[in-house]
């Protein structure tokens, strides 16, 4: 299989400055702005705030509390009857 040519933007663009586990240079484009490939961090952490998806189980919602009080309810009903 025939490799097609790198694009002349491509081919210009600022290598990444991080070196891999040999010790050599990456060699990969850098990102704009950047002086490293994505790969080596240029995007490094989790989007801030609600982007984050730090999503909640729901077991604290008042419709799971109410749940949870009436089943404990229900069941002392039954213990005491037993």
């Amino acid at each position: 299989m025939q490799r097609e040519p790198e694009p002349e933007a491509l081919r210009r663009a600022p290598r990444c400055q991080a070196r891999t586990r040999q010790g050599k240079s990456c060699g990969s484009p850098a990102v704009r702005g950047k002086t490293v490939c994505r790969m080596h961090g240029a995007f490094a952490g989790a989007p801030k705030g609600r982007r984050n998806g730090s999503f909640k189980h729901g077991g604290h919602t008042k419709e799971a509390r109410a749940l949870r009080d009436d089943a404990r309810r229900l069941l002392r009903i039954l213990s005491d009857a037993a």
